[in-house]
């Protein structure tokens, strides 16, 4: 009998879940790799994990380690204790991580010391500021992968440009995975939410915004430009704010209170259906900036950098940092805008892409 290979996909946030859809659907399509889910458990809120595993139809992780709550040390460490015996007992052919989080590089670190091979979904991305955690994890964790599976030119040029090309390790160009999931996921999210209905919202008529990154919520002078832009906003477009637990905490500890339409977390169909009817975005996320363009809207980056900046050079994004009168311009100056959002920057078929990476290397 045939010795079917075996993959153990290590996932611990929101972003991760809807990519791991995509490659899971066609993992389960050809029937050639049995795929072992482990959830490391980074996301502890009920609406940001357990929601997301039932909407997107992603098979229930097998292993559920419920590490969360804890310094980056602490976090990473514990991951990295669990994931060791997990694949000790799963013996994986190869170990794949998706993008920039605790949980990548802890993945990526246990598989590599028990010579696994690891494979890392977007791979090459760089905002090329070592303050955040995100990139300190992409950048060990590229370092350490057999497969780099890259979703952007830019993320080629960003590994050929620290020496990459001299290092035994594959590098792919397959596109962006996100763009899978969100035209994948499109198709029935009008029949799964109804989060419109409810919330009474009109077509174009409201702005979409997303704050949770630490370098905004644990810098009260930033947050507070940030949501005063926001409020001023909201006197012409109504601004709606699904709120990450970390940002409501901070928010109701300094007794900061402002004028939006604020909602609990969102499961992603809802966040499709805000996408895909707002006027705009503003956020500090990373995956939203793409699926603000993959639904033609303009988004506003409350960041000092972008990992996507082809979304910038290409007048489709502003960075505007927590720059209260930014913010303000550049929603001003999105409302004139007539672009075309029909520039193809990030390629198609891309779970098929990479599914024919991994199988060459297994």
């Amino acid at each position: 009998m045939k010795h079917i290979k075996k993959i153990v996909t290590i996932l611990g946030a929101r972003p991760q879940f809807v990519k791991a859809a995509v490659l899971s659907r066609v993992i389960s399509k050809y029937k050639e790799i049995e795929e072992v889910i482990v959830h490391t458990g980074q996301h502890y809120d009920a609406n940001m994990s357990a929601v997301f595993f039932e909407e997107m139809n992603i098979p229930s992780p097998k292993y559920n380690l419920a590490i969360n709550g804890l310094s980056h040390g602490a976090m990473t460490g514990q991951m990295l204790t669990e994931i060791e015996k997990v694949l000790q007992n799963e013996k994986p052919d190869v170990v794949v991580v998706y993008g920039d989080t605790n949980s990548t590089l802890a993945g990526a670190l246990a598989a590599k010391k028990m010579h696994i091979k690891v494979v890392h979904i977007e791979a090459g991305l760089r905002s090329f500021n070592m303050k955040m955690p995100e990139e300190i994890n992409r950048i060990l964790t590229d370092r350490i992968s057999d497969l780099l599976v890259c979703p952007t030119d830019t993320a080629i040029d960003n590994l050929q440009n620290e020496g990459f090309i001299n290092m035994p390790i594959k590098i792919v160009k397959s596109g962006d995975i996100m763009k899978d999931a969100v035209e994948f996921y499109s198709k029935t999210s009008a029949e799964k939410s109804s989060i419109i209905s409810k919330l009474k919202l009109q077509k174009n008529k409201f702005v979409l915004a997303t704050i949770h990154r630490q370098e905004n919520t644990d810098d009260i002078a930033k947050l507070k430009s940030i949501f005063e832009a926001l409020q001023e906003i909201n006197k012409s477009k109504q601004v709606v704010l699904p709120l990450h637990p970390r940002t409501k905490a901070i928010l109701e500890k300094n007794n900061l209170f402002y004028n939006l339409t604020f909602i609990d977390p969102v499961g992603y169909f809802d966040m499709l259906e805000l996408l895909k009817n707002c006027n705009l975005v503003v956020t500090d996320s990373g995956g939203l900036q793409k699926e603000a363009f993959f639904n033609k809207k303009h988004c506003i980056i409350a960041r000092e950098e972008t990992e996507w900046v082809e979304l910038v050079t290409n007048k489709f994004a502003k960075i505007v940092g927590s720059n209260e009168n930014k913010i303000i311009a550049a929603f001003k100056e999105f409302q004139a805008s007539t672009i075309s959002f029909d520039m193809e920057l990030y390629g198609n078929t891309v779970g098929e892409n990479i599914y024919k990476e991994i199988k060459n290397i297994i």
